[in-house]
């Protein structure tokens, strides 16, 4: 079994394409995200394929090294339009679709089917949110039995928001691993997790919060453990923002918006998170003061680390009569998810 270093689990929305872009070559090639689609449920049928193609066509186009597709929030009565548009990304892109033991008898017919069609294999997203349930190891179980040993399998343990509230999470990706390792021969099996938390305005407004990094901590403890799978295991996670901002519906056309943001760096054990400004007459000043208090961290890797470190270093230092640089949710994101990529990529065994 062999498998990618790191799979980010990512909406198919413009910032996270957009990240892949400015990422080096190497850190590219070692990932392979889990594109999951936004609820598609106020689009009308007819138009259905359109939007489908609008969000996977720009996330197709940047996985040059393979990924998975995920609809998560697929409505049941319209599986069948779904599956065929995925199909073309399935087929002629690199990307796998993706079903799991809790999924309709629908959707993983349609799963599996376009896996065989298209010969690509198949992903298996496994949710263990809270206790390992063994009767998803019965679901796991059934659904390769209708799947065939023709079909190459990806497990993807999907353990949801993993913060400090979750202290068992690795006992409890272990109990899922050790009962869904053995069922078959997987191709490649990855352990992911959340771990960025809802942080409020009110909690940002004395400074910077700093929050641990509870998945990575699951993942070493998994890997700690001296499992004979754990070599092979990848890694995974929510990038910088929540598991819950996948749920998120597509709304294209949408006016204003929150009146403040965050800037997001990753360390070695912690998220730091600063507030900022979407408007107002301060936001100049405050945008490039946020982005000044992660440079100035210790922890901070200098702006030859990656394009999020040279965006945050160019932020900083701006002048204050311009608001070119200072960025809005769009290039916050972005630059989150381009250091915290780049760092994980890095960090990682083989990296």
């Amino acid at each position: 079994m062999s498998g990618p270093l790191y799979v980010p689990v990512l909406p198919t929305k413009p910032h996270a394409a957009g990240v892949f872009a400015r990422l080096s070559p190497d850190v590219r090639a070692a990932i392979k995200p889990l594109w999951n689609l936004p609820p598609l449920r106020e689009v009308a049928r007819e138009t259905l394929g359109t939007v489908v193609d609008t969000c996977v066509g720009r996330v197709s186009a940047v996985s040059r090294h393979g990924g998975w597709i995920d609809a998560p929030f697929d409505d049941d009565a319209r599986t069948a339009a779904f599956a065929e548009a995925l199909a073309v990304y399935c087929e002629f892109g690199r990307l796998r679709p993706v079903t799991g033991p809790e999924r309709t008898a629908e959707q993983q017919a349609v799963a599996v089917g376009t896996a065989r069609r298209c010969s690509c294999g198949l992903g298996v997203r496994v949710r263990v949110t809270g206790e390992w349930d063994a009767g998803l190891g019965e679901g796991v179980r059934g659904l390769l039995a209708r799947t065939g040993p023709e079909v190459p399998l990806d497990l993807l343990l999907d353990m949801g928001a993993v913060l400090d509230d979750r202290p068992d999470a690795g006992k409890e990706a272990l109990r899922a691993l050790d009962a869904l390792m053995p069922i078959t021969a997987w191709r490649s099996a990855v352990l992911l997790g959340g771990g960025v938390p809802r942080v409020g305005a009110d909690m940002l407004e004395d400074g910077p919060v700093e929050v641990s990094r509870a998945e990575w901590r699951m993942w070493h403890e998994v890997r700690a453990t001296g499992r004979a799978y754990v070599p092979r295991l990848g890694y995974g996670d929510y990038g910088v923002q929540r598991p819950a901002a996948l749920a998120q519906p597509l709304e294209p056309g949408r006016k204003g918006g929150p009146s403040w943001g965050t800037l997001r760096y990753t360390t070695g054990s912690s998220y730091v998170v600063v507030k900022t400004l979407a408007h107002g007459p301060d936001r100049i000043a405050v945008n490039r003061a946020a982005a000044r208090r992660i440079t100035e961290l210790p922890e901070f890797r200098g702006a030859g680390a990656g394009a999020g470190e040279a965006w945050l270093r160019d932020c900083a230092n701006g002048p204050l009569t311009t608001g070119k640089g200072v960025g809005g949710f769009t290039e916050w994101l972005r630059a989150g998810n381009l250091q915290h990529m780049t760092y994980v990529v890095r960090s990682l065994p083989d990296g």
